[in-house]
């Protein structure tokens, strides 16, 4: 089925594109919004606000409007306190006694018995504190001194929040890709999406097929209305090919054919960058990807990622190799890694956090080639008294066997080495020590269980299990947000509902804990520095508890 092709998805997809072309291109938009997203006003000065019960003053960025009722105008939750929405299509909207009375997505925080706002009336909440009606509004709401222009800036850009259409949503089908790269390894491609072929097979099974309009659950004043469209999930798969330059053109193509609500798990090699760059640009959320390079950049919204990868076991060794003392402290550290490989980002994050230690670090790289082949010429060239810190693959790794493990610190990377299974030959188990970013396998047992077992059921090959159960669990989460939007299928609420629930998730899959705030694009933020056993059969030994960098 191809209803993405008709002309009006694609007169949608270029009016949204327009639309938020034109919050760039006008300077009334564009002001707005740095009010609200950065507490900054048209003329450079801070926005400030004061509380008027406690008299507490928030200046400039802790005076944005978007921290409360966040990036999709939709509110959040502060405790018990519900923060209302500020999206126009909620203010402006005409009063109904009840939620369930009105024509819009439930929210929570909203006061639909309420008479509507006015620019006017609006204006007078943002400066004075009183609703519509003259009412006060909640403590936590400042009182913000607002010029004329910078008001009519403010309550613009509010007007372009929360649309009521986006793109890869119609009545009956919500459409969501997912991303490939040309050097994703094409075993963990397919292992990938077996399991996202079978979960949207699954999600689109259910007996009374999709609802073509929304239909409303509320029946007294006591139930809150929630909308229950069912909507099919329709997969895309955006196989990108070439250089990464190339990339981003690919992309928007992909997205002008085939437009999406957001991309779901997906898998990358070396470099992500031009991927996590479009759906910034595109404002397209972009949710957990299979990545062992992810782009570390925190104030970027719409990626979320499981773990910083080899970025994070790079932190891990930095740590140890910053409170080593004694005779090799002096010594640089030397880094072993595959040129082009993941192992190449890894070495560098390692370099740029041990400046902080006063540590000098020596590269010594081994040419691209067949795997295996130039790792002991390597391991001769990185002869000295320092650490060494191995990133490299499974293969490269086997090559070690039949050289003397050093007496120095040996660091490796558990991702890339393939963590407990590595095949670190026997007389270098002793000393080396492997970064290693997730729950012990003894103590992630139970949480792994679950998936492992809904693959089993359903025949999936298990050939790249940690890869799999991400992509499960990115599923998971999806499903979830999507159960409480109510029909509000804006791509930030999507991005802020996740926020919201991940940290509430028991299956947590390989993390012992996720968790995501505002600013905040890692959900697993530590791991762990593990000895491999000697024996096959043997357990990691953790050197210590679970590290926060």
């Amino acid at each position: 089925m191809k209803a993405w092709r008709v002309p009006g998805a694609l007169l949608l997809l270029l009016g949204l594109c327009l639309a938020s072309a034109a919050v760039q291109a006008d300077p009334l938009l564009t002001a707005g919004e740095a009010i609200y997203r950065g507490g900054v006003l048209r003329s450079g000065a801070p926005l400030d606000g004061v509380r008027k019960d406690s008299g507490q003053g928030v200046q400039g960025d802790a005076a944005a409007c978007v921290h409360c009722h966040r990036n999709s105008g939709l509110g959040s939750q502060e405790g018990l306190y519900s923060i209302p929405p500020v999206s126009a299509r909620y203010l402006y909207h005409p009063r109904a006694a009840h939620a369930e009375h009105q024509d819009l997505p439930y929210v929570a925080g909203e006061h639909p018995d309420r008479e509507p706002y006015t620019d006017v009336t609006l204006a007078r909440a943002i400066r004075e504190g009183v609703d519509s009606e003259g009412r006060p509004l909640g403590y936590l709401m400042p009182r913000f001194a607002l010029s004329d222009d910078d008001m009519v800036a403010l309550i613009a850009y509010l007007k372009t929040l929360a649309p009521a259409q986006v793109p890869g949503v119609t009545p009956t089908l919500l459409h969501f890709a997912t991303i490939v790269t040309p050097d994703a390894d094409p075993v963990k491609r397919r292992a990938m999406l077996d399991v996202l072929e079978r979960f949207f097979a699954e999600k689109n099974s259910f007996p009374w097929g999709p609802t073509p309009s929304m239909q409303t659950s509320g029946r007294t004043a006591q139930i809150k209305s929630m909308y229950m469209a069912n909507r099919h999930w329709q997969l895309h798969v955006w196989q990108l090919d070439g250089a990464p330059a190339d990339w981003p053109a690919q992309l928007q193509r992909h997205f002008a054919e085939e437009p999406v609500m957001a991309v779901i798990s997906g898998l990358g090699g070396t470099d992500w960058t031009p991927v996590h760059a479009f759906c910034q640009r595109a404002h397209l959320p972009c949710l957990f990807p299979n990545l062992e390079v992810p782009v570390d950049v925190d104030r970027d919204f719409y990626s979320l990622y499981f773990s910083r990868g080899v970025l994070l076991e790079s932190q891990l060794i930095a740590q140890r190799l910053g409170d080593t003392a004694g005779d090799v402290a002096d010594a640089p550290v030397q880094q072993v890694y595959r040129s082009g490989d993941s192992g190449e980002a890894g070495a560098h994050a390692l370099a740029l956090a041990l400046q902080g230690f006063g540590r000098s670090v020596q590269d010594v790289p081994i040419p691209a080639g067949p795997a295996g082949s130039g790792v002991r010429e390597a391991l001769q060239r990185a002869a000295g008294r320092g650490p060494l810190v191995l990133w490299l693959r499974p293969d490269d790794l086997s090559a070690l066997a039949g050289t003397p493990a050093p007496l120095r610190p040996v660091f490796a990377s558990g991702i890339m080495g393939g963590l407990e299974h590595a095949p670190v030959p026997a007389e270098w188990r002793q000393r080396l020590l492997m970064a290693y970013p997730f729950d012990l396998p003894e103590r992630r047992v139970v949480r792994v269980d679950y998936p492992l077992g809904w693959f089993r059921i359903r025949r999936i090959p298990v050939v790249a299990e940690q890869v799999q159960v991400d992509t499960y669990l990115a599923c998971g989460l999806l499903s979830e947000a999507l159960n409480h939007m109510a029909d509000n299928f804006v791509p930030e609420y999507l991005v802020e509902r996740i926020e919201e629930l991940v940290g509430h998730r028991i299956l947590t899959g390989y993390y012992p804990r996720l968790s995501l705030t505002q600013g905040q694009r890692f959900a697993s933020k530590g791991g762990y520095l593990v000895q491999l056993p000697v024996a096959a059969s043997g357990r990691l030994t953790a050197m210590g508890d679970w590290v926060v960098p």
